[in-house]
């Protein structure tokens, strides 16, 4: 019984791990699409959304399996919610990835704007989600608080990015919509943040029983 117990909490943290990965591609590949005003690139987004509710839909028939089934106790048992409830904000950081993408699809750009405060953001709440779901494969606490720290440089950008835009639009009114639409995508790569310290904090759950 523990036997067959354990290969199925593995295969829980390979697909959890393979769910981390495709966030982690819609992500990069929203973003480049907007630094290269590419509206092509932008529609592949919605393709990996779906690979990502798929893998949302797969892990939770697992976990309920494991539930049912083996009926798991303290550690084990923490582990499978832990999971139920990370998936929720692993699919919506692929809501809002292809969120991003849509506004490129549908917005014209100005290129003279300084886009580096929203590159910072974007390769950094990339790591915090990749880093989050591998902080749960590995149970590695000290991982999953690191991720919750570097929150505070992705709201720091965030600000410094809206404060930017803002001044930009005074300079430049006649192009105020391009430019809150930007801000807008700022906004959505500050919420994948918040998203993935949620995933961290289930993660020092599943191993502390305590959450914040």
């Amino acid at each position: 019984m523990r036997d067959n117990f354990n290969r199925q909490l593995d295969e829980l943290n390979r697909e959890m791990t393979d769910m981390g990965a495709l966030c982690e591609s819609a992500i990069e590949d929203a973003v480049k699409a907007l630094l290269r005003r590419d509206k092509n690139a932008a529609k592949s987004v919605a393709a990996i959304e779906e690979e990502i509710n798929r893998a949302e839909r797969d892990i939770e028939s697992l976990c309920l399996k494991l539930l049912l089934r083996q009926q798991p106790v303290a550690a084990d048992l923490r582990a499978v919610s832990s999971a139920l409830k990370m998936i929720t904000d692993m699919e919506r950081i692929g809501d809002q990835a292809a969120d991003i993408a849509e506004i490129v699809r549908h917005t014209d750009f100005d290129d003279s704007f300084d886009n580096e405060h929203i590159k910072k953001m974007a390769d950094g709440v990339s790591k915090m989600v990749t880093e989050s779901v591998d902080a749960f494969v590995e149970r590695d606490l000290d991982a999953a608080r690191d991720v919750m720290r570097r929150d505070d440089d992705i709201d720091r950008w965030f600000k410094e990015s809206c404060a930017e835009l803002a001044e930009y639009i005074g300079a430049n009114p006649q192009k105020a919509a391009s430019a809150l639409d930007l801000m807008m995508t700022a906004k959505y790569l500050e919420r994948i943040g918040d998203h993935a310290v949620n995933v961290a904090e289930w993660v020092e759950f599943s191993v502390t029983g305590e959450h914040r």
